[in-house]
C-alpha cells in the first residue's frame, strides 16, 4: 500500500486479489461515448434492479479496455454486486465474476479521470503490468453530506 499526494489530498493506491460477482445489462459503443452512454444504461438497469435477488446494493461497472489509439468501441456492463454465484439471471442481463489482481484507488466521482490517471501512473512506478484481456471495473459508493465515491480497480499481472 503507498499513500500518493493528489491534489493537495492523500490518496490510497494499493494492490488486491477481488472476486466480483455481478448481474448486469451489456452496453457498447465508442470509449469517447462512455462518459454519456455507461450512466444512460445504469438508469436503465437501476430501473430494473426488484429482479434481482441477493444484491448488495453496490452499483458496479465494468469496462473493456481500450488497448490503443486505433480501438475506438468496447463494452461495458452496469449492474449490481451479488452475494453468491447466479445460475440464472433476469431476461437481457448477465452474469459475470471474475478473480484477480488489481490496483486500487478510491475517491471523489468528480476527479474520476485524475484518479484513473494517478493510478496507472502509481501502477507503472511499482513495476505493474496491466492486463488489458480483463475487464476494468469501477464500485459507486454514494457517501452522507457529500459527493459519490468511486473506486477504481485495474487488473494487473502478478
Amino acid at each position: 500500500m503507498v499513500i500518493k499526494v493528489f491534489g493537495g489530498k492523500m490518496v490510497e493506491c494499493k494492490k488486491v486479489k477481488e472476486i466480483f460477482r455481478v448481474t448486469g445489462i451489456k452496453g457498447k459503443g465508442a470509449f469517447a461515448s462512455f462518459g454519456t452512454e455507461v450512466p444512460k444504461l445504469a438508469q436503465q438497469f437501476l430501473a430494473r434492479l426488484d429482479e434481482i435477488d441477493n444484491h448488495l446494493d453496490t452499483e458496479i461497472a465494468l469496462f473493456e479496455p481500450k488497448r490503443d489509439d486505433i480501438h475506438l468501441e468496447g463494452h461495458f456492463y452496469v449492474g449490481v454486486i451479488v452475494k453468491e454465484t447466479k445460475k440464472e439471471v433476469p431476461v437481457g442481463m448477465d452474469y459475470i465474476e471474475t478473480a484477480l489482481d488489481y490496483v486500487t484507488t478510491r475517491g471523489k466521482i468528480s476527479d474520476l479521470n485524475k484518479l484513473h490517471n494517478n493510478l496507472l501512473k502509481w501502477a507503472n512506478e511499482q513495476g505493474y503490468k496491466r492486463n488489458l484481456d480483463s475487464h476494468i471495473v469501477e464500485t459507486y459508493h454514494p457517501m452522507v453530506n457529500s459527493e459519490e465515491e468511486v473506486e477504481i480497480y485495474l487488473p494487473i499481472y502478478i
